[in-house]
């Protein structure tokens, strides 16, 4: 169990995985997130994350940056995640552009950055179904 601070509740402990590619916007969510009480996984681009969710099935959700080095940007591995794992719940999140919602997998969300800590939290635990 881990005390949700934003709901100001005890709820399950959830493994999450975070793409970011910028290590101090990685760094600073990642830690929020732990400090809520989630069990944080991280990577910094498409492949490390597939990697991630291979060896850790236990995530719940995926959190991504869509602009990110490598041949697979986080729009992409949205659909790859999705496909390969359909239960995972995905957040995108850009600060360049606006991601219309037929380019994510269905039920998943985007937030544009910067990142406001709070607003994740609640939209993990509205979309986990803890509030």
């Amino acid at each position: 169990m881990r005390c949700n601070k934003v709901l100001n509740i005890m709820t399950p402990s959830i493994s999450l995985l975070v793409v970011e590619d910028e290590p101090l916007l990685r760094l600073d969510i990642v830690d929020f997130l732990r400090q809520e009480g989630f069990v944080v996984w991280e990577a910094d681009n498409a492949a490390r994350a597939i990697d991630t969710l291979v060896e850790h099935q236990e995530i719940r959700l995926l959190l991504t940056d869509v602009d990110m080095p490598g041949a697979m940007d986080g729009i992409k591995l949205a659909a790859y995640a999705r496909d390969r794992w359909p239960p995972l719940k995905i957040i995108v999140v850009s600060g360049y552009r606006t991601v219309q919602t037929d380019e994510i997998p269905a039920e998943s969300r985007f937030i544009s950055k910067p990142y406001d800590p709070r607003r994740i939290v609640r939209t993990i635990n509205k979309m986990l179904d803890f509030g």
